[in-house]
């Protein structure tokens, strides 16, 4: 005699889940929840995060940086929002940050900690800005830092200590300022340096541009971009190419000094200075000797010379 099939048979799968706990189901889905941001514990609040820890912010009105930056973050889009200023330590805690869009703010002040948590970035995007100045040492923390945009601000100066030395920047985009020179040494900082965009600044020919014409000679650009890098002559209306200049036209110019002889000024400086103080000190004590010295002469010579003689005397 055969037993029941219903004895038989396995129990229907959806039987199966129904009877099966519930703590299956809270652990599956919490399971699903952390692992929609793999390396992104944290996403920042008002940003949409996605796999690979990046954070896009862009477009949201936000007029600051947003809270809450971890470990984990690789890329921060902060694009299109109204962050007008960077204070210190703005990215505290997204010290694994590569990637940085800060496009479009109208961001105007940067401090000079304000990246300093970032030593690993590699992209940073400040173009299309109203930055007007970068203070000393603004860019020296990001020693990984590959590429660099400042173009569309109203930059009229970039001095060399405001990117310090960047050994890996190979790419840096200054179009579309105010620029009439770059200061001296910046090129300097930047040995590894191969794409350098110029174009639309008020180039003034003279010799502050000796530095940069010596760079776009030894890195040939193609024909249309060479042919649109000008600069105007002072006092006059003609503008000329900066890759017509060779060194020969800078003959004039004073040469700037070497490392070297800098070292010497800026040790010799403080040590003529003392000896001259030193100099001046003793002439000055020896003076006064003399001076002391006449004084006590006339006044023994006056206490030691003959009196006049009285009435009484046998002279007399």
């Amino acid at each position: 005699m055969r037993s029941p099939c219903f004895v038989s048979r396995w129990p229907p799968p959806m039987l199966l889940l129904l009877l099966s706990p519930w703590p299956v189901w809270s652990q599956s889905s919490a399971t699903a929840t952390s692992s929609g941001t793999p390396g992104l514990p944290h996403c920042p609040e008002a940003c949409a995060c996605a796999p690979g820890g990046q954070a896009n912010c862009s477009g949201r009105a936000l007029p600051a940086v947003p809270a809450g930056l971890s470990r984990g973050l690789r890329a921060l889009l902060l694009d299109h929002n109204r962050v007008r200023a960077l204070p210190p330590g703005a990215f505290a805690g997204a010290d694994t940050l590569l990637r940085l869009d800060l496009r479009e703010n109208g961001l105007r002040w940067v401090h000079a900690r304000a990246f300093w948590s970032l030593g690993a970035l590699q992209q940073l995007d400040l173009s299309a800005n109203q930055l007007e100045a970068l203070a000393p040492g603004t860019f020296s923390p990001l020693s990984a830092l590959r590429s660099l945009s400042l173009a569309g601000n109203r930059l009229a100066r970039l001095e060399s200590a405001a990117l310090g030395v960047l050994p890996l920047l190979n790419a840096l985009d200054l179009r579309d300022n105010e620029l009439a020179a770059l200061a001296p040494g910046l090129l300097a900082g930047l040995p590894a340096l191969h794409a350098l965009h110029l174009r639309g600044n008020p180039w003034a020919c003279g010799c502050a541009l000796r530095p940069l014409c010596s760079w776009l000679r030894r890195h040939p650009r193609p024909a249309p971009e060479a042919e649109t890098l000008l600069c105007v002559l002072p006092g006059r209306l003609t503008l000329s190419p900066l890759t017509a200049f060779s060194d020969a036209a800078f003959s004039h110019c004073a040469q700037p000094l070497a490392p070297r002889d800098l070292a010497v000024v800026y040790a010799l400086g403080p040590v003529s200075f003392l000896a001259s103080l030193a100099a001046c000190l003793a002439l000055g004590s020896m003076l006064t000797a003399c001076r002391t010295r006449r004084h006590c002469a006339t006044a023994l010579g006056w206490l030691k010379g003959p009196r006049d003689p009285g009435p009484g005397s046998p002279n007399a």
